[in-house]
């Protein structure tokens, strides 16, 4: 079989990184191609690698952030640490990290001065509030950029804001580094030069509010709080089903609601009646609208509720928990799943949403062990065994 090449073989990236928000974009660099080298501390490395021991022993944000890189474990406060990372960069595409506010610039490993030093290298500054500013050296963990960033309180129920069930803030800035990169190696390709790129938390989340950020700073007050509901669409919710499920449906339009009321609700007249007949007198009366809906569903099992919403062209979905989607049967369908190598044996894993053309695949490759590939790093850069072992001994490697 001829193999396309996949879109960024060639590409080596070197990234200090530590916990989602740089793995995470690094991690999709590495899926279509790109060499990725991930330094860490030689005491533990990544402290991702202790948030649980879900994945057979692994802990499961490691596991999903790092397939596919080479672990070289190096104390960066050591000189000799330091120096080995520079060699790594003079042949470099990318550089990212994601230290604490201040730390890369103390090592030197800043965007600006890398790009300063090396005008090819694409250089990655990833932080919580951005490098100037009153909120420049606070501490941003997930859920603290998400409280910042106005995501918790627009998510939850009236009475109680709630921060969302997965990192968003780090995933947001890791697809925004991802995609940073990406342009940047367009323009290299054009100008020869790579350069600095910039990316924080709460600027990434705050994009992604746009909607009631929007709705908010031109329309008045902001959505309110209605758990899986919507605040201006009704109905829009999770409905009890007779056999203990949940299905969620939503109405967009009132030729919708017209369906809705003879197909499935059995009731007709609620089409026309002022009380439910536009989106408006359905919002006005929320309470009647999802009563109407929840006594009819509450009659029929999930599958008969799905099926019955389908027939009338109604958009519906199940309120799956995290054991369904593992189980899914569209992903499945769609040959979704894969396993990639690890310390502990294989792991199933997703394939990356980017589908590429023909049968060029994502390359999932193994999550490293600690230091996996300290040793082979260090030959390729030209240090014998025995220095090697000296490092080792004065604990700069591991």
């Amino acid at each position: 079989m001829n193999h396309q090449p996949l879109p960024l073989d060639g590409i080596t990236v070197v990234a200090v990184e530590q916990a989602v928000s740089a793995p995470f974009a690094t991690r999709q660099l590495a899926d279509l191609g790109a060499r990725v080298i991930k330094i860490e501390r030689p005491d533990g490395g990544d402290f991702a690698r202790g948030y649980d021991t879900a994945a057979r022993g692994l802990a499961s944000h490691f596991v999903w952030c790092n397939r596919g890189k080479e672990s070289l474990a190096v104390d960066l406060k050591d000189p000799r640490g330091i120096e080995i990372v520079r060699q790594l960069l003079a042949d470099a595409d990318v550089f990212v990290q994601n230290l604490a506010q201040g730390a890369a610039a103390r090592l030197g490993l800043d965007a600006a001065a890398l790009c300063a030093e090396l005008p090819r290298l694409i250089a990655v500054d990833i932080s919580g509030y951005g490098a100037e500013g009153p909120y420049a050296h606070k501490r941003a963990y997930d859920m603290l950029v998400q409280c910042e960033a106005g995501l918790v309180s627009v998510t939850g129920t009236a009475l109680h804001p709630v921060k969302a069930g997965i990192p968003a803030a780090d995933i947001a800035a890791a697809m925004y580094a991802f995609s940073g990169v990406l342009a940047a190696l367009l323009r290299r390709g054009t100008t020869g030069r790579g350069g600095p790129v910039e990316i924080s938390m709460l600027e990434s989340l705050a994009e992604w509010m746009g909607h009631p950020l929007n709705y908010g700073m031109h329309g008045g007050e902001a959505p309110a709080r209605t758990g899986v509901a919507h605040a201006v669409i009704s109905p829009y919710d999770a409905y009890a089903t007779a056999d203990g499920g949940q299905v969620l449906l939503s109405v967009q339009n009132d030729r919708e609601w017209r369906r809705l009321a003879e197909q499935v609700l059995g009731r007709p007249e609620l089409g026309e009646d002022p009380v439910f007949a536009t989106n408006t007198a359905r919002t006005a009366n929320r309470e009647r609208t999802d009563a109407a809906v929840a006594e009819a569903l509450a009659a029929l099992d999930t599958p008969e509720a799905i099926r019955r919403l389908e027939a009338a062209g109604i958009a519906c979905a199940r309120l799956n928990t995290v054991r369904d989607v593992a189980e899914h049967p569209q992903l499945a369908a769609r040959d979704r799943w894969r396993e990639v190598d690890s310390p502990v044996g294989p792991l199933r894993a997703l394939l990356p949403p980017i589908n590429l053309p023909g049968d060029a695949e994502a390359r999932m490759g193994a999550v490293p062990a600690l230091g996996e590939h300290t040793d082979a790093l260090l030959r390729a850069l030209g240090m014998t065994d025995e220095g090697t072992a000296a490092l080792r001994r004065d604990g700069v490697i591991a």
